[in-house]
């Protein structure tokens, strides 16, 4: 069995890729090594990745290249022949898609538009894709359920996450092809991405600065850690969307399908006060923070929180990691990494 993995070079990527890798199952990485954060961090996952290869045997490749790129994206299905796909390449960053909206449109939509024509005419098994807690938007009934309306979203990050949910089931409808989206809560945890709000508390805390705190430390977040985020994957991996043939099509349900889709939450259901997570963080480095008390950003929101009760009735897992021992993983990662 051979998996295509986009994005391989990224957080998740990363990590599915060595799971996958220790599991003895050959990966096909395809990464642009983009430098919207600092391309080294992403070249050392991928050393890592290949050393793992090289110690258990398990063939890793590395495709460099844009989804944009349709003849690359079509030589990538048509050499390796994946059974099944996980589609974790996308432009990241919700504050970041308001200043630069085109990058999120070519790779989000074009992009995934390519991933989607790949599966189609290459027999995939399973497109499992990643889509975000974003798509909830300005909701405010919580905790967030996929049986919820995603029709207001409140970023452009958010409009193309929302856009991939219904590419991939009109997909699904059309050609049959089973899909899974994957709606992340804030993910967190060792590798993670420069740009996360761990990453900037515990690098700005060590180096003696201080933190940037928006809406006046007035928010909430469904922190949910990384190994929890792909044991969830690994098990929807290997069991496919299935149509629902109760489903009212005089009544849909959002949570539901006539054809092989669905969507999941993937949180941590237990929404953490950002500044809870912000004394988490002074625990494990020892070291209080200098706060920057600011007003909120455009498209952020200010609470998150996963109803997770149809990923566990699915695959029978539920994330679980409690966030100070998260936290206390990250930085004992980021100290050794950075030598901090």
């Amino acid at each position: 069995m051979t998996v295509l993995i986009t994005g391989a070079a990224g957080f998740i990527g990363y990590h599915l890729s060595q799971r996958l890798l220790h599991e003895g199952t050959s990966v096909v990485g395809f990464d642009n090594l983009n430098p919207y954060y600092d391309p080294s961090l992403k070249r050392a996952r991928l050393a890592r990745l290949q050393s793992t290869a090289e110690r258990t045997g398990t063939p890793f490749q590395l495709i460099q290249a844009d989804l944009e790129d349709r003849a690359a994206v079509e030589s990538a299905f048509s050499k390796h022949r994946p059974s099944q796909v996980v589609n974790l390449a996308a432009q990241a960053g919700v504050r970041y898609s308001i200043e630069n909206p085109s990058v999120y449109i070519q790779a989000n939509l074009v992009g995934f538009g390519h991933i989607l024509e790949g599966c189609r005419h290459h027999a995939v098994e399973h497109l499992v894709y990643a889509s975000s807690s974003s798509v909830y938007g300005g909701n405010t009934q919580l905790p967030f359920s996929e049986h919820h309306s995603v029709d207001h979203p409140v970023s452009l990050y958010a409009a193309t996450k929302k856009a991939n949910e219904l590419m991939a089931h009109t997909y699904s409808h059309l050609y049959g092809l089973p899909a899974t989206g994957l709606r992340f809560f804030t993910v967190y945890g060792p590798w993670g991405r420069p740009d996360m709000a761990l990453f900037l508390f515990t690098k700005a805390i060590l180096e003696g600065r201080p933190i940037q705190v928006f809406n006046n430390g007035q928010m909430t977040r469904d922190f949910t850690y990384v190994d929890d985020i792909i044991e969830s994957l690994i098990r929807l991996l290997y069991k496919p969307a299935a149509s629902d043939p109760a489903l009212d099509p005089a009544n849909p349900d959002p949570a539901s399908s006539w054809a092989p889709h669905r969507v999941f939450n993937i949180g941590n259901s237990n929404p953490t006060p950002l500044m809870a997570y912000i004394e988490a963080v002074e625990k494990a480095l020892g070291s209080c923070a200098e706060k920057q008390f600011l007003p909120m950003q455009p498209g952020d929101v200010p609470a998150t929180a996963a109803d997770t009760s149809a990923l566990e009735a699915w695959v029978g897992f539920k994330p679980n990691t409690p966030v100070k021992e998260g936290v206390a993983r990250f930085v004992a990662w980021y100290r050794e990494f950075y030598g901090a």
